[in-house]
Order: structure tokens, then C-alpha cells, then sequence
């Protein structure tokens, strides 16, 4: 199926200040130089944000993660959880239309939805509202026919209920989700037949549809405020060496030298610009990518601001690191991935564990 995006695109797209928090402490999952992993996860954040998956999303996201706006798009395009058109302000619709819920009555609650809807997939409804699609398993196969909501799942549904649902949601409440017809989960419709003695703390709803009605407002779009960002994979990259630059045994060349504190842990450092050259000495620049989280655009910005060696970055001090850092997109990478160490084994002749690497390659 091709799959392009939408005609009609909006002028401009920013993350919200808690969304775009959240986005920035994905990156830091992935090793430097490999924050293109974090595509899906942003894109999915900016889905939830906006409601779909717009151009100016895409080259934000690109722009954040230093890939080409066409990789970005290949990702969007290739899967079909991203809405590459406007969906409904108030609930996409997502109908399960796969094999258990065909034969329960799918076809009855996708009737529902061209109805009360729009006559087609992915249309709008007249007041703009609401869109529906039909979509692959969701895995509710139980509780068929189903659908998807949200964040939640509408499940033993018929064509009577189903509408009261969209009438609910069109008057501006959340209705119940789970099991329509009175089932606590996915037990048999008889009862249960087993564990019938484990009632004990049960609450009124199953956990799933609990929390929902916990929550109360399930279908609003996101805006990173629902949740704390927690970042704990930080705390175990801090016990790990910083960076990789690791010296080679019983040389000199290739002794590590020590590196700047990092200044979060001076207190407010003020900036100190270091000593910059307007080019690169007759010998030429070096090859800053050597060191391990300096990709093609950091050397590049690197050189614009002057630095074209590595004995120039193992100079710097907290003070210069505050400068510099002030100057580049992300942020605490020259601490978290200490380039005064990996440059001062490099300006010496030796090799980091992350050079060896890339000269190998």
C-alpha cells in the first residue's frame, strides 16, 4: 500500500516543553553517534502529541536526531501505527477486523462507524471530530469483536453498545472501557470455572480498564505532563567509564590524561571561550570523529567554532567546556563522553577502544 503524507500540511511543529524534555532523555538510551534509534519512540511522541504525522514533524525529528527528513519518512511510512493524515480532535476509532472479530461482528461495528462517521476510512466526520480505520489483531481474539480507542480497549461490543460508546465520547465523556457485556476480563462467558476463591482485593474493574477510570481522561492527546520522565539507564551509564577512550597497555603514547570535572559538578561554571584557530595547521585537520560521540555534523560545527585538533580539546578546562557546550545542540556530551581524555590519547599517537574501532572500519 503506498503511502504518502497528506496534502494539507500546518506551517510549524514544536514539541510541548514536557514532551520535548521527554524526547531529549530517549536520545541519551543510545550509545553517541546512534541516537537515530530513538526515530520511532519520537515520532510515536509527536503522534500522540499532535494526532498524526505531519511534515514539519519530520524534519523536526530529523533535525534532532542528525538523519536525512527522508529516513525519517521512510520509518513513517513504513508503519502503520503512524497516521500520515489529520485524524478526529476528539477519538480515532480503531476496529479490529482480523479473524475472531469478523466472525463476532466487526463488519456490524464498522457499519457503526461509516454511519455515525464517515462513509470511508480515515475521513473525518462532518465536524471534524472523529475518524475510524480497520486495523489488524489488536489481541483481544476473547473479547471479540473489539476496538481500540485511545489508549484503551473497547472489547465484547456490539453494534448497540458500540454507538452508545461514539454517543458518549461525541457529549464529551469517557466511557468504561474493557468488557462490554458485564465480563470482568477474558474469562469464559459461563463463569469462571477455576481460581474462583481469588476475589480478595479485586478491584471494581480489571486492572487495565481500572486505571483508565483512574485516569479519567484516556483519550486526551499527550502532553508529557501525565507522567515523571525517568531516566534510570543515566544512572548506569554513569558507573560505566565515561566514554570509551581506553588507553593501550605499557605505552605512553597512549596513557590517558586526566579530564575536566564535569561542570554540573562545580557548581555554576561561567564561560571561558578557548583558544580557537581560524583553520587547520599545514598538516591538515585532524579526524575529530575519532573521538567517540563526534559524528559528521558535531565535527563540523566544531570547526566553525574553530577547533580543528585534538590537542585543542584536550585542553580545555571547566571553564572552556561550559563555552563550547553552550554552543552545540546536545548538550553534557562533552562530559558524558569525556572528548578531553579520548583527544588527549589521540594528540599523543595512540588509539581509543572507539578509534581502533572506527579505523578498522
Amino acid at each position: 500500500m503506498l503511502r504518502r503524507l497528506y496534502h494539507d500540511q500546518p506551517e510549524s511543529f514544536a514539541f510541548t516543553p514536557a514532551n520535548q524534555k521527554w524526547a531529549e532523555a530517549q536520545i541519551t538510551k543510545y550509545p553517541a553517534g546512534r541516537q537515530a534509534s530513538a526515530v520511532i519512540p519520537i515520532l510515536w511522541r509527536a503522534q500522540e502529541q499532535e494526532g498524526w504525522i505531519t511534515r514539519p514533524i519530520i524534519e523536526t525529528v530529523a533535525k534532532m536526531l542528525e538523519m536525512a527528513e527522508i529516513r525519517v519518512l521512510e520509518v513513517a511510512s513504513f508503519y502503520f501505527m503512524f497516521q500520515l493524515q489529520p485524524v478526529g480532535s476528539v477519538a480515532h476509532i480503531q476496529v479490529c477486523g482480523t479473524l475472531s472479530c469478523m466472525i463476532c461482528g466487526a463488519e456490524d461495528l464498522i457499519a457503526v462507524c461509516k454511519d455515525k462517521i464517515a462513509p470511508k476510512p480515515h475521513q473525518l466526520s462532518e465536524d471534524g471530530r472523529f475518524s475510524w480505520e480497520e486495523v489488524e489483531c489488536l489481541g483481544a481474539c476473547s473479547n471479540a469483536p473489539m476496538a481500540q480507542i485511545g489508549k484503551d480497549y473497547y472489547e465484547d461490543l456490539t453494534a448497540e453498545n458500540f454507538g452508545k460508546i461514539l454517543d458518549e465520547l461525541a457529549a464529551g465523556r469517557v466511557p468504561v472501557p474493557g468488557p462490554q457485556n458485564g465480563r470482568y476480563a477474558s474469562e469464559p462467558l459461563s463463569g469462571l470455572t477455576s481460581l474462583t476463591d481469588h476475589d480478595s482485593g479485586k478491584t471494581q474493574y480489571n486492572a487495565s480498564a481500572q486505571l483508565a477510570v483512574d485516569l479519567g481522561e484516556t483519550i486526551k492527546r499527550i502532553d508529557g505532563t501525565e507522567v515523571p520522565i525517568l531516566t534510570p539507564w543515566l544512572d548506569r551509564a554513569d558507573k560505566r567509564s565515561t566514554g570509551n577512550a581506553k588507553p593501550a597497555p605499557k605505552s605512553a603514547a597512549t596513557r590517558k590524561a586526566p579530564s575536566a570535572k564535569p561542570a554540573a559538578a562545580q557548581g555554576d561554571v561561567s564561560e571561558k571561550k578557548p583558544r580557537t584557530m581560524s583553520a587547520p595547521r599545514k598538516a591538515g585537520a585532524d579526524d575529530l570523529k575519532r573521538i567517540s560521540g563526534v559524528g559528521p555534523k558535531l565535527e563540523q560545527t566544531l570547526n566553525e567554532l574553530g577547533f580543528w585538533h585534538f590537542d585543542q580539546i584536550a585542553k580545555w578546562g571547566v571553564a572552556e567546556i561550559a563555552w563550547v557546550d553552550a554552543r552545540l545542540k546536545f548538550k553534557g556530551r562533552i562530559t558524558r563522553d569525556d572528548w578531553m581524555a579520548q583527544a588527549a590519547v589521540l594528540a599523543a599517537g595512540g588509539e581509543t577502544e572507539f578509534s581502533q574501532k572506527t579505523k578498522k572500519k
